[in-house]
C-alpha cells in the first residue's frame, strides 16, 4: 500500500496555515489549497454513504467550514487524512439522518452518470461498475471506496467507521462478492464465477 504520509504532511501543513494566517484573504487561499487537494476524494467518499451528488458535496463544503474554525484540530491529528474522513463520514450522516424522504435512498448511480465524477463519465463499464457499487449497501460501499481508491488497511478503514478490522474485512468480502456477481458478463454467465479475492479488477476500470 503507497505511504500516506506525503499527503498527511500536505493537509497538516494547510492546516498550519489556515490557523497561522490573520488576514482573510491568506487564510482563503490556504483553505482553497486543502481543498484542492482533498475535495475530489472526499466527494467520492461521502458519495458512498450519502448516494447522491449533491448531498456529498454538501457533507465536504461542511467539513470545510468546520476546518476553517478550528484548523488546529487537523494540525494536532496523527494522520489529518484520516481525521478528514471521519469528519466527512459524519457530516454525510447528519445529511442521511435530516432527509425528509428516505425514499430517494439508492440514487448515487444516477447522480454519477449525469453529473461530475470524470472516472465515471469515460465509457460505459465505468458506468457499470458504480451502478453496481450504488446496488450496494452504504456501510459495504463506503468500505469498497476506502479500501480500493484510497488503498487504506482495514485496520486504518476501521478507525475511519469506528468499527473493527474483522468487521470491515467481512464487509469488504461480502461487496466484493455482490460486484462480481452483479459485473460478470453476460457471455460468461454459464462458466464458473471466478473469487473476487482481489480488487485490482474493478479498480483498474473506474481509474
Amino acid at each position: 500500500m503507497p505511504s500516506d504520509a506525503p499527503l498527511n504532511a500536505q493537509i497538516r501543513q494547510a492546516a498550519r496555515q489556515i490557523a497561522g494566517e490573520r488576514e482573510s484573504s491568506a487564510q482563503t487561499l490556504a483553505m482553497a489549497q486543502l481543498y484542492d487537494l482533498t475535495a475530489d476524494r472526499l466527494v467520492r467518499f461521502a458519495a458512498s454513504i450519502t448516494r447522491r451528488q449533491h448531498d456529498a458535496e454538501d457533507a465536504v463544503s461542511a467539513t470545510m467550514v468546520k476546518v476553517a474554525s478550528r484548523p488546529k484540530l487537523l494540525v494536532a491529528a496523527d494522520r489529518p487524512w484520516h481525521y478528514l474522513l471521519r469528519m466527512v463520514r459524519n457530516e454525510s450522516l447528519v445529511i442521511l439522518r435530516s432527509r425528509s424522504r428516505w425514499s430517494a435512498i439508492g440514487s448515487l448511480a444516477d447522480r454519477l452518470i449525469g453529473r461530475t465524477f470524470d472516472v465515471v463519465e469515460r465509457d460505459d463499464e465505468n458506468r457499470l461498475v458504480w451502478q453496481a457499487l450504488a446496488s450496494l449497501p452504504a456501510p459495504q460501499s463506503e468500505v469498497v471506496v476506502l479500501k480500493i481508491w484510497e488503498q487504506l488497511t482495514f485496520a486504518e478503514i476501521a478507525e475511519v467507521l469506528q468499527i473493527t478490522p474483522s468487521t470491515a474485512a467481512s464487509r469488504y468480502r461480502y461487496a466484493l462478492e455482490k460486484l462480481a456477481g452483479k459485473l460478470a458478463r453476460p457471455s460468461a454467465a454459464n462458466s464458473a464465477v471466478q473469487p473476487a479475492a482481489s480488487p485490482k479488477p474493478t479498480a483498474e476500470l473506474v481509474r
